[in-house]
């Protein structure tokens, strides 16, 4: 650990935001410089402030506490990330020997300097409480190692000498903030406190002092576990048990059943999907093989902190057979106990505290898996990779506190108080009530127009997509395209070739080993040739057919033993064609390849019922995308069919919108909405259906 503060760099800070006080910008500098070290701070953690004395609207001079906004991350917070309050009526507070969760969150909203702020840190009165003007508070990794010790506040002390105060755990709130006080006011000099089980306070008169002095206490404990761990090991390997062999397979598989047998439905009857993130550095699949392990997993958080992103204890899957049965019946039977613990817990904390609250889900959030790693479950792809990064900082160091001492779990009432507490909860933000929330959708044929409309509906309702393409450029130009709208998370892109079966198998794992598995399949990839039978090309006749027919069956099957590990259900929908029930002359291959996708698709809907896996078809007719994502098959059949109705391209377009009962132009963004319609559980009563989309064209009504 050093300090990366740099004059030059403060100085260029402060010139970037000239509309406010100089102080403030050096605030947002040295913030940063704490959030970009996630052995400090991880993804929303830690907290800082500023006092200072501002003019207010009528000309007076008034103090005002900027804070950091609940959940503001500091790694990349701005000037408005932090929050106004006015301090002396804070200040005031320190009178109270308590104060009320709900009382506390009105002071703190009716002291806003602005009312459209967001909310502020949990810990404002803290802030507001101590003299300093500038105030750090961090979570550091070597910190919290020294806390969670049966003989914690020793080794602090030792390590950390006579400047820094040391005070037991404290619940966040007006407690802790006159604790802090009175921590602050009995240690004449005193440069940092630190609270137990809860990380490390540091302060100043400059935002240069203030994070120096937090870089050189996490430096002094980081010095102090090295030279006392230098020579001492934890851990022991579990003769005979290695990493699986084939690995890629192996996490594939177990991510896509974790996320079968974590799914639940709520009272609201809506099946309820986890997204999966995988971890596996060599240091924690060796950790995942200890004797140890296990209690690794059942020693719990190393701040109460975290418990809101990763719940208390982590579940841990002591081998992974390589039949999907076993694997299947152990992961359910780990998540079963997982389940009963929860409840036990819940249903004692209740009972002691003599309190009621609705309970939150008991899945676990982190898995420590023999052979793999760490493997984590979020509500969203952000939630599981942030529950990841704080699991492999949580491992680490539980392994660095046991070669230290004896790693010494935090209480759980301590822990439910933060898990139960509702300003807490409040940082996570609700779950998006999307429709397709939670979902994974997987698009072949993905960089080209249909594609793409179909990627950019299936995100709107909530799903996480990857665009697949055997074109590279193209695929590229369609994710540029969906990242202008959507987050970089919600999006994957992987190339393979869906005539060759073992690379979509491949491509599967792959999604599984990033995502989770698959809940939405759109077998739309698709190429054309325009010949009459008589001078049809024997070789473009299969090429069609490999691609259209062959490469709809490749996908479909490399689906099904997903769908049967997750046990969750799931759609593919088919985009199929309107030329199946009204095909046209010099279009044979096309026609033909695509009334064989709808007999296979069919014959899927017989067959994948049992698994709740519903199977239907869209059939659109001349959707030809734009000058920036154009059809690939338009590009193909187009010239043809202008030369042969002697039309332009402005013209031909307009052939097929009049031709058309309801004289529309029949878009990509229609076929993505028909995808999201037979997604959606609303629709789940339909299989084996096929919905035109094709303006209305009698010919091709199915019948």
């Amino acid at each position: 650990m050093k300090s990366l503060f740099d004059p030059k760099e403060s100085q260029e800070f402060i010139a970037k935001y000239p509309a406010i006080p100089p102080k403030l910008a050096l605030r947002v500098y040295t913030s940063r410089l704490i959030g970009r070290d996630p052995h400090l701070v991880l993804h929303g953690g830690g907290n800082t402030s500023i006092k200072l004395r501002v003019k207010n609207i009528v000309g007076e001079d008034q103090d005002v506490l900027y804070v950091k906004g609940s959940g503001v991350d500091l790694a990349t917070i701005e000037p408005q990330g932090f929050v106004g309050l006015e301090l002396n009526s804070l200040r005031k507070l320190q009178s109270l020997q308590s104060l009320a969760d709900e009382e506390m969150e009105n002071q703190l909203q009716i002291n806003k300097v602005f009312y459209s702020s967001r909310d502020p840190s949990v810990e404002a009165l803290l802030h507001a409480f101590l003299p300093p003007r500038y105030i750090d508070h961090t979570h550091a990794d070597s910190i919290l190692i020294l806390t969670n010790q049966k003989h914690g506040e020793d080794f602090l002390k030792e390590a950390l000498g006579p400047r820094v105060a040391i005070l037991p755990y404290f619940m966040p709130g007006i407690s802790l903030a006159k604790a802090v006080l009175e921590g602050y006011e009995k240690n004449p000099g005193v440069e940092a406190i630190v609270v137990i089980h809860h990380g490390i306070f540091s302060f100043g008169d400059d935002a240069r002092r203030s994070y120096e002095r937090m870089i050189e206490y996490v430096k002094k404990a980081e010095g102090y576990i090295e030279e006392r761990t230098r020579r001492k090991v934890f851990g022991s390997a579990r003769v005979g048990l290695t990493p699986p062999k084939d690995f890629s397979s192996s996490v594939a598989c177990f991510n896509q059943i974790v996320r079968g047998a974590c799914a639940f439905r709520t009272e609201s009857n809506q099946l309820r999907r986890f997204y999966v993130e995988v971890r596996s550095a060599s240091d924690l699949v060796k950790a995942s093989l200890f004797h140890e392990a296990k209690d690794l997993c059942i020693s719990g958080v190393l701040t109460p902190d975290h418990v809101t992103r990763t719940k208390n204890l982590w579940a841990y899957i002591e081998d992974i057979p390589e039949d999907d049965r076993t694997l299947q019946r152990m992961v359910r039977r780990v998540v079963d106990a997982y389940k009963a613990a929860y409840e036990g817990y819940f249903s004692s904390q209740l009972e002691a505290k003599k309190i009621s609250r609705e309970k939150l889900d008991p899945y676990p959030r982190i898995f420590l898996v023999a052979g793999i790693g760490l493997v984590t479950l979020g509500f969203t792809r952000k939630e599981a990779q942030i529950a990841a990064d704080i699991a492999e900082h949580t491992l680490r160091a539980k392994i660095l506190a046991n070669r230290l001492d004896e790693y010494a779990a935090i209480s759980d009432s301590h822990i439910f108080d933060i898990e139960y507490w509702p300003l807490q909860q409040k940082k996570l933000g609700r779950i998006p009530s999307l429709p397709l929330h939670g979902q994974i959708g997987v698009i072949t044929g993905g960089g080209g127009a249909m594609g793409l409309g179909i990627a950019d509906r299936l995100l709107a309702a909530g799903a996480a997509v990857v665009i697949c393409d055997i074109d590279e450029p193209r695929l590229r130009k369609v994710y540029s395209i969906l990242l202008k709208k959507y987050a970089e998370s919600l999006i994957e892109k992987i190339i393979f070739d869906v005539t060759d079966y073992e690379a979509v198998e491949k491509a599967f794992q792959e999604i599984s080993w990033k995502l989770g598995g698959i809940d939405i399949l759109v077998p739309n990839a698709g190429t054309a040739h325009v010949a009459k039978v008589e001078d049809l090309d024997p070789k473009k006749f299969d090429q069609v057919m490999a691609v259209n027919l062959k490469g709809t069956f490749h996908v479909i099957k490399a689906s099904i033993p997903v769908f049967k590990r997750q046990g969750t259900g799931g759609n593919i929908v088919v985009i199929s064609s309107k030329n199946v029930f009204d095909p046209g002359a010099a279009f044979g291959a096309y026609s033909a390849s695509k009334a064989g996708v709808h007999q296979i698709s069919k014959i899927a809907a017989l067959e994948l019922a049992e698994l709740g896996v519903r199977v239907n078809m869209v059939n659109p007719d001349a959707v030809f995308g734009d000058e920036e994502v154009p059809s690939k098959l338009w590009e193909l059949v187009g010239p043809e069919r202008m030369k042969s109705r002697g039309l332009d391209p402005a013209g031909l377009r307009e052939y097929y919108r009049q031709r058309n009962l309801l004289k529309v132009q029949v878009t990509a963004e229609h076929v993505g909405n028909a995808v999201v319609f037979f997604a959606t559980e609303a629709s789940s009563a339909t299989t084996g259906a096929t919905l035109p989309v094709d303006g209305g064209i009698p010919a091709a009504f199915p019948r």
